[in-house]
């Protein structure tokens, strides 16, 4: 899908979050200024979150509390294997939260059987961003009808 703006972006993380359940990993992938932080901006405030959902680059994760369910954000940018990985124990926090992974592809999709991915990418010309939802396990397909659909 083609997004235009970063408004639109936040639009598609804002349909996504409605999707979301206790458990969801969403891994968000591209390049730098791909939108990937704009996305997950989106899927905060449609879940709800009152603060402001930043790029963790430094902290690594953040817990976002206070929506229709927490969110977890990570920034997998500087790690470098499954052990950082494991050292985050972001499993331990899945069972009532959605995670949502920037830079996690190859490193976090052991954590959930069912995960989605965001892949984005850069226009080439403009500003604009296309999104590849991709979905791996079966409980995304019902689901994934509805976020076309939106």
């Amino acid at each position: 899908m083609i997004l235009p703006t970063a408004e639109d972006t936040r639009a598609l993380g804002r349909r996504l979050a409605a999707l979301l359940a206790p458990g969801d990993l969403v891994l968000l992938t591209g390049p730098l200024g791909a939108g990937k932080t704009v996305l997950a901006q989106g899927i905060g405030a449609g879940l709800g979150v009152p603060d402001r959902v930043t790029s963790p680059t430094f902290v690594i994760a953040r817990v976002h509390r206070g929506g229709r369910l927490p969110m977890v954000h990570v920034d997998a940018y500087r790690l470098g294997s499954l052990a950082e990985v494991d050292d985050l124990d972001l499993d331990a926090a899945m069972g009532d939260s959605v995670t949502v992974v920037e830079w996690g592809a190859g490193l976090v999709e052991r954590l959930a059987q069912d995960h989605l991915e965001i892949r984005l990418q850069r226009g080439a010309v403009d500003d604009s961003r296309t999104a590849e939802v991709v979905a791996t396990g079966g409980r995304w397909v019902r689901r994934l009808a509805g976020l076309a659909a939106g």
